[in-house]
């Protein structure tokens, strides 16, 4: 018959060690009472679907573990004011490092845009250079040089035809009472031969197209020249200017051949300097 304990243990009377048991057996029983209550736990556990968690650091049934409390004596601040210093040094470098990028990013950018500038730039002035370099705009600035040396040099007096000199008088005056920077040629002819014939009739030419050269033309005899000088050295031209002679050119036929026409003549005067080509200037 149940007892009052009984009633109140209900049926975990199975389990329940009395201490007159635990007297009984000593030592033994309280192992026994131990084995038994684990062996217990661990059926209502199993029977609970339930898992015990021996792990002293593992979280509570509720989600969360109480953290140890964080060092706030001395040493805990000086700590703290030491980390948090180092955290600001190294948002100070990287703003630094970070403003020097920004800051060659840009120089790199402004260098690009003024070297590309300055290659446009360049580009331009090669190719006006160029233009300015081409033959007819040389051409055409050459005539218009020579056009301002021949108006600064006196070259606006305009003859255009062969002046005859008859006397060894009009011959001194046409060299000695010329500008000193007119040009005279004075060809030295005999009636008798037929390239001096030739020569005059080319120098009426030239004349015509270098109007302020002075072109004359004066008889070997009225001149004083030798007979062996007329036989030999004819036709001649004795190109004056300043009064001073700086051309002296004999016997034309060897240069010119028997047979010459105007053109040739003109090319003979450049070539040695005498007349300058009037494609330049005109």
């Amino acid at each position: 018959m149940a007892t009052l304990e009984d009633k109140l243990l209900g049926e975990k009377l199975e389990y329940y060690c009395s201490s007159s048991e635990g007297e009984d057996n000593g030592d033994d029983g309280d192992g026994d009472c131990d084995d038994e209550q684990g062996a217990r736990g661990s059926k209502g556990s199993a029977s609970s679907g339930l898992t015990i968690n021996t792990d002293p650091n593992a979280a509570p049934p509720g989600g969360f573990r109480q953290q140890g409390s964080t060092n706030t004596g001395p040493k805990g601040v000086v700590q703290d004011w030491q980390r948090f210093k180092q955290l600001e040094a190294e948002r100070r470098e990287e703003t630094e490092r970070q403003r020097v990028a920004l800051a060659k990013k840009l120089s790199m950018t402004t260098a690009t845009s003024a070297e590309d500038e300055e290659r446009k730039r360049q580009e331009e002035l090669d190719a006006e250079f160029a233009e300015l370099m081409s033959e007819d705009f040389l051409q055409q600035y050459q005539k218009q040089r020579m056009a301002e040396m021949l108006r600064q040099t006196g070259h606006h007096q305009q003859f255009g035809k062969v002046l005859q000199l008859s006397t060894h008088e009009e011959f001194l005056s046409c060299v000695e009472e010329e500008n000193k920077h007119t040009t005279i040629i004075i060809h030295i002819y005999e009636r008798s031969q037929s390239a001096c014939a030739t020569l005059n009739s080319c120098l009426d030419t030239l004349a015509s197209d270098y109007p302020s050269i002075k072109f004359a033309k004066i008889c070997s005899s009225v001149a004083g020249m030798s007979r062996d000088f007329r036989t030999k050295g004819l036709p001649a031209l004795l190109v004056y200017k300043a009064q001073a002679l700086i051309g002296n050119f004999v016997r034309l036929t060897d240069d010119l051949s028997d047979d010459f026409f105007a053109s040739d003549v003109e090319s003979f005067l450049i070539e040695h300097g005498i007349i300058v080509d009037r494609a330049l200037y005109n």
